[in-house]
């Protein structure tokens, strides 16, 4: 039975396309480029900004660390609340953790900014550690993961009782790579179809009714 429930944030807890997308234009605008068709920017959510830029835009690592910089002296001051909370999933952390799960948020996004929007949003009561990156890095999800089972001392003998709950093939794979389990949602599309379980997740829910009973049950 699954006892530690980590979750990620970005079309997971929230839906933060509005602040990304005109953080990631801002920036491009501020460098002197056209930003690319919002097809493209949506590939942003859910990965490390750095990976995103030379993947997608085909920025050089010198040329995706400013553009990280420009998205941040948006993103930060306004764009983390340009986002919305994903309906349903406070009140299920809450009942969550009213049950006895230990709940953990483990989003690469810096953690200097997973605070607040778990603050405002409602989600930081539930959580016993919110795990982001470090300032200086864009860590990848198993670089996360291992830090809050860190956090939460947690070692080998406890990852069949954890369970990390992501949107992308990167969580899940993430999770693959920590040696525990991965359940996808699909509750905003951000995922290519058939995205999710492909990567290996054990399940893929669509709402927070069906995360919920996942989870009971297992």
């Amino acid at each position: 039975m699954y006892h530690y429930i980590f979750f990620d944030l970005d079309g997971t807890l929230t839906d933060s396309k509005e602040g990304i997308l005109n953080s990631l234009r801002y920036a491009f605008d501020k460098m002197g480029r056209p930003a690319p068709a919002e097809a493209t920017l949506l590939n942003f959510i859910g990965p490390p900004l750095q990976d995103s830029f030379v993947r997608f835009c085909g920025f050089s690592p010198a040329e995706a660390a400013e553009g990280i910089r420009l998205f941040r002296e948006r993103y930060v001051p306004i764009g983390k609340f340009e986002n919305q909370p994903a309906p349903g999933m406070a009140e299920l952390c809450g009942r969550l953790r009213d049950r006895g799960y230990v709940l953990a948020l483990s989003s690469s996004k810096p953690e200097e900014l997973c605070v607040p929007i778990c603050d405002k949003f409602g989600f930081a009561p539930a959580m016993e550690t919110i795990v982001g990156s470090p300032p200086v890095a864009d860590w990848e999800k198993a670089d996360v993961i291992r830090e809050t089972m860190r956090r939460l001392d947690l070692t080998d003998a406890d990852k069949p009782a954890i369970l990390m709950v992501g949107d992308r093939k990167f969580d899940v794979l993430g999770a693959r790579n920590c040696g525990i389990d991965c359940v996808g949602v699909e509750f905003f599309g951000y995922a290519a179809p058939g995205e999710l379980a492909e990567a290996g997740a054990v399940a893929v829910v669509r709402t927070a009714g069906e995360l919920e009973e996942f989870i009971l049950n297992h």
